[in-house]
């Protein structure tokens, strides 16, 4: 059995400073391979023997062996895995292709999304009393990422469940002081655009982050924040996914103050649930 399966199975059951060694484990590997005990408990903030412990917990005799194991891994990564990916007819080789794809898609959208637009949409989202936010069926995920970020500062936000009765319900309500956001990633769904068109001539401000520049609802949205059209659908939705994350990031720069002491109340839910009361 792999160290990560034995960190993942191990887990649930684990103390607080041993969950910290595990995470830092799974997703700091290669920096793990080339530290001492004493270096990842500085880290990790333990003392060195309990990077020992959690070793021998796990069933390694020490840490060392547990560390030659995540130097295998690295090793296969580094210097094996770029070899299969270099055969187009292997699954490491259509896996980089794809996720190179991906990389120039995002890379893409670094140099040529409007930063205007979205300062101009940070500005009217800490503006709105509500956000509404519109998902496409593709942008769902997106639309939820939003949804979490936006509650963490404090913001009133809803995501409309899919469909037109909702919808309609929804922009009969608003109010001017509302912020109508459509995520739509393929134009899949046309009734969007006429909801933001609709609440448009009711001056509530509307706004959209769409996959193409050329899609319905970015000609109905005051404000856009548009990804260059992809030819994979899949794609399109990572780089959507991306607008909205550098988006989130933008709302904590602009609005620190209403996120302060969102980690510190995460982390003591945290103690709370995984330790009790």
């Amino acid at each position: 059995m792999s160290y990560e399966k034995r960190i993942r199975e191990a887990r649930p059951s684990m103390s607080k400073s041993f969950v910290r060694l595990a995470d830092h484990l799974l997703d700091s590997y290669i920096q793990a391979a080339l530290m001492t005990a004493t270096e990842i408990a500085h880290q990790v903030d333990v003392d060195a023997a309990t990077v020992v412990r959690f070793a021998q917990k796990l069933g390694y005799r020490g840490f060392p062996e547990l560390q030659r194991e995540i130097r295998d891994k690295v090793k296969r990564n580094l210097l094996i895995r770029p070899e299969e990916a270099a055969d187009p007819e292997s699954t490491p080789g259509v896996v980089d292709a794809t996720l190179k794809r991906l990389g120039d898609a995002i890379e893409q959208a670094r140099k040529l999304l409007d930063t205007d637009a979205v300062d101009e949409l940070v500005g009217l989202i800490g503006e709105a009393r509500r956000i509404i936010i519109v998902p496409e069926s593709l942008g769902q995920a997106a639309a939820y990422n939003l949804f979490n970020l936006l509650e963490q500062g404090g913001f009133i936000v809803t995501v409309v469940q899919h469909g037109v009765t909702d919808l309609a319900r929804t922009v009969s309500t608003a109010s001017t002081k509302d912020l109508l956001l459509a995520i739509d990633v393929a134009g899949a769904a046309p009734f969007i655009s006429r909801a933001l068109k609709a609440a448009g001539d009711r001056n509530i401000p509307t706004a959209a982050i769409v996959g193409a520049a050329s899609l319905d609802s970015a000609s109905s949205a005051q404000v856009v924040l548009a990804a260059q059209n992809q030819p994979a659908i899949g794609i399109g939705i990572v780089v959507v996914d991306a607008i909205v994350y550098a988006l989130a990031e933008a709302l904590r720069w602009r609005f620190g103050e209403r996120f302060g002491g969102t980690d510190e109340a995460i982390e003591k839910m945290y103690d709370r649930i995984h330790i009790g009361d």
